[in-house]
C-alpha cells in the first residue's frame, strides 16, 4: 500500500474519499464533528504542501436520489469553521459544472462534492461513476477507514482510474489496530454490545483464540441468552444466528454474559422498569440495559485488563431510563490504567456526550469496518489500494 507522505502532491488536485457520514439533528445541526474532525490531519497536511483539495463522502442514505436534507451543506460549513478557511459546496459529485470548478481549483484550495450516494452507481460500485469521478483529481486518496468495508465506487472502481494513496487516517487506523491484535499487552479484554449480531459473532470467534475475558451486552448477549435456553421475553434477537450462536463456545469461562437486567413492557421507556436476574424476564417484557449486578461483574474484568477493545453499548442508551449500564462501562474503562480502543458510532457519540473521549487511548472512526478488520476479513477499501 502508497501512502500520501511518500508523494509530491504540490499543484496536484487530490481526490480525497472522507466519511463526513455524521448525524444531524432536525435544524440541520451537526450533533457530533468527530469524523469530520478525524480527517483533519489529512486535509492541513495536503494543504501545507500545496495541494488543490477536492473531498468527497455520502451523508446517510437516500437511495440513490436527491435528497436535500441530507445535502453536505452543514458538513461544509462545519469544515469551514474547524479550517478557519472558504470551503467550495458543489451542486453535484460528477458533471461538466463540478469537473469545471475543479479544474480551476488553485493550490491551497478546498472543493467538497455533494452526496456520493445521491446516484445509486456509488454503493452499485459502478465504474462509469467512478471513471466520472476520477475526471476531477491527479490522484486518489482514501480516508475514510469507516466505510472501507463497504465495495463502493469511491472506495473501490476509482483505484482503477487514478494512483491511489491512504491518507493518514486511514493509515493511524490500521497502524493501531493491526498492532493491537498482533501483539497486544495481556490481558486483553474485548467488550461486544449493540446489534448487528452476525457481524459481532464473527469477532467473538476471532477473539477466542487471542483475548483473555470477552464481555457481551445488548442484542448480541440477549442471543447468546437465549439460545442457552434462558427466557429473553420480547427482547430483540437474531433468530437468523441463534443456530450458529449455539455452536459457539458459550460455555466457555472467557465470556462474560449478564447475571441481571434492567427488563420493562415499554421501550420508549415511559412504563416503569425493573431489576430482574436473567431468566426471570416475564413474556411481555424487553430486556433493556444490564443490570448493577452485571456492571459490577464487568466493572471487576475491565479493572485487570491492559488492553481493552470495545465497540457497541449494553442497552438502549438512547433512553435516560436505560443508560446506566453503558455509562457504567463507559467509566469503568476510561478510568482503566490500560490501552483502550474504542469504536462505532453510537458508542463514540455517547463517550463524547460525556467528555470522556480523550481518557481513551484511540477512538476508531470505524464501526462494522473496526469489527471486520479485527476479526481477521478482508476490506474492499483496503484491498483496492494494494
Amino acid at each position: 500500500m502508497k501512502f500520501i507522505r511518500d508523494i509530491n502532491v504540490v499543484n496536484k488536485r487530490v481526490l480525497i474519499r472522507a466519511d463526513f457520514n455524521v448525524d444531524i439533528d432536525a435544524n440541520g445541526k451537526i450533533i457530533d464533528d468527530f469524523r469530520i474532525r478525524a480527517t483533519l490531519p489529512t486535509i492541513k497536511y495536503l494543504d501545507e504542501k500545496r495541494a488543490k483539495i477536492i473531498l468527497m463522502s455520502h451523508l446517510g442514505n437516500p437511495g440513490g436520489t436527491e435528497d436535500k436534507s441530507l445535502s453536505l451543506a452543514p458538513v461544509r460549513d462545519c469544515l469551514q469553521n474547524l479550517l478557519k478557511q472558504p470551503v467550495i459546496l458543489a451542486n453535484s459529485c460528477i458533471g461538466g459544472e463540478v469537473e469545471e470548478i475543479a479544474q480551476k481549483l488553485e493550490p491551497g484550495e478546498i472543493l467538497l462534492l455533494e452526496n456520493l450516494r445521491f446516484y445509486k452507481e456509488e454503493k452499485d460500485n459502478d465504474e462509469n461513476f467512478a471513471k466520472e469521478l476520477a475526471k476531477l483529481g491527479d490522484i486518489y486518496v482514501n480516508d475514510a477507514f469507516a466505510v472501507s468495508h463497504r465495495k463502493h465506487a469511491s472506495l473501490v472502481a476509482i483505484t482503477k482510474f487514478l494512483p491511489s494513496y491512504a491518507g493518514l487516517l486511514l493509515e493511524k487506523e490500521m497502524n493501531v489496530l493491526g498492532k493491537t491484535m498482533n501483539a497486544p499487552e495481556h490481558p486483553l479484554v474485548a467488550i461486544i454490545g449493540g446489534a448487528k449480531i452476525k457481524t459481532k459473532l464473527k469477532l467473538v470467534k476471532s477473539f477466542l483464540n487471542v483475548a483473555d475475558d470477552i464481555i457481551l451486552g445488548g442484542a448480541l448477549a440477549n442471543t447468546v441468552l437465549h439460545a442457552k435456553g434462558i427466557a429473553i421475553g420480547k427482547s430483540i434477537i437474531d433468530e437468523e444466528m441463534v443456530e450458529e450462536v449455539k455452536n459457539l463456545e458459550i460455555t466457555n469461562t472467557k465470556i462474560h454474559i449478564p447475571v441481571d437486567a434492567i427488563v420493562s413492557i415499554d421501550k420508549n421507556g415511559e412504563a416503569p422498569a425493573r431489576e430482574a436476574p436473567v431468566g426471570k424476564t416475564a413474556g411481555n417484557e424487553f430486556i433493556l440495559d444490564i443490570g448493577p449486578e452485571t456492571e459490577n461483574l464487568f466493572t471487576e474484568v475491565i479493572k485487570n485488563a491492559k488492553t481493552i477493545i470495545w465497540n457497541g453499548p449494553m442497552g438502549l442508551f438512547e433512553k435516560d431510563k436505560f443508560v446506566h449500564g453503558t455509562e457504567s462501562i463507559t467509566r469503568a474503562v476510561s478510568d482503566c490504567r490500560c490501552y483502550s480502543i474504542v469504536g462505532g458510532g453510537e458508542t463514540v457519540c455517547y463517550i463524547n456526550k460525556l467528555g470522556l473521549a480523550e481518557k481513551f487511548s484511540h477512538i476508531s472512526t470505524g464501526g462494522g469496518a473496526m469489527l471486520k478488520f479485527l476479526a481477521g476479513e478482508k476490506l474492499p477499501g483496503l484491498e483496492a489500494l494494494n
